[in-house]
């Protein structure tokens, strides 16, 4: 399964501490393949991403913010954004969060990025 992550709105303790958790696990226990978004929904939205894999989560805990980045990006104000997101998410063999065998999302944030992957997504 390849795994979308992002982190949007403000930044907050732990997102690194989760970021680790997910990717390490992921990879060492279920064979996931990880793509991080860069300053939240402007990462799908630009396909502005990294590889998340074991190296890359190595040594984080200890950092503050979030190694991906953060920002108040909200893709339903942006010229066709919702479709540039879908888009994107496709071109990166990432799934809008509908069941699929070989793809999915995962997105932790507050209300602003809970609502928005609600509305968009379609999940929770």
């Amino acid at each position: 399964m390849r795994i979308g992550v992002l982190t949007g709105g403000g930044d907050c303790p732990g997102l690194n501490a989760v970021i680790r958790a997910v990717v390490r696990k992921g990879v060492e226990h279920c064979g996931h393949e990880f793509v991080g978004y860069r300053d939240g929904w402007h990462g799908p939205l630009e396909r502005d991403t990294i590889a998340l894999d074991v190296p890359a989560v190595r040594g984080i805990l200890p950092r503050g913010g979030t190694i991906l980045g953060s920002s108040r990006t909200n893709p339903f104000k942006e010229d066709g954004g919702p479709a540039r997101l879908a888009s994107n998410l496709e071109a990166d063999g990432v799934d809008r969060g509908r069941p699929r065998d070989d793809a999915g999302g995962l997105r932790r944030g507050g209300d602003g990025s809970d609502g928005r992957a609600r509305r968009e997504l379609g999940c929770l």
